[in-house]
């Protein structure tokens, strides 16, 4: 069964590796602020669709507190080639925190039974999941979540 909104955001114990270093634990980095997780593998051509989308809407919130925490999750024996990760990081601008799954703790702790890529999560600041989505349209969900979790700034008269 797949997490249920309002369930908590379970830890990053288990990734085989972290890259884009974090100075404190994936736990501690996302604790009290809203948090993005997202699973994706080099094999995965929606995800690399995705990812202008998705660097875009990270962007928009960044600033407003929004942590982000990539999971490269291999889907195939070739996906766990760490440089063949480590380039595709580079090529598509993941800029975030990546931890990689080969053992799949992370696929089995935030209970994506499918082993769906792209999956987005997006947690509030009490670490209770708003929102998930998964697949080629998942980045659009994912942004009316994040406007709802980040209502517009009114303007400031002067």
């Amino acid at each position: 069964m797949p997490m249920r909104i309002g369930d908590t955001i379970p830890t990053f114990e288990g990734a085989t590796e972290w890259l884009n270093g974090l100075a404190e634990t994936a736990d501690d980095y996302v604790k009290g602020a809203p948090t993005l997780v997202y699973f994706w593998a080099t094999s995965c051509g929606i995800c690399k669709e995705n990812m202008p989308k998705l660097r875009e809407l990270k962007a928009k919130f960044k600033d407003r507190g929004l942590r982000t925490v990539a999971i490269h999750m291999p889907r195939y024996e070739a996906d766990t080639n760490l440089e063949t990760v480590k380039a595709n990081i580079e090529q598509y601008c993941i800029d975030d925190v990546c931890a990689i799954d080969n053992k799949h703790k992370l696929k089995d702790a935030f209970l994506n039974e499918q082993g769906w890529v792209p999956v987005y999560y997006l947690f509030d600041a009490d670490g209770k999941l708003k929102s998930r989505a998964a697949g080629e349209f998942g980045v659009s969900v994912l942004s009316g979540a994040l406007e709802k979790m980040f209502p517009a700034r009114e303007s400031v008269a002067v």
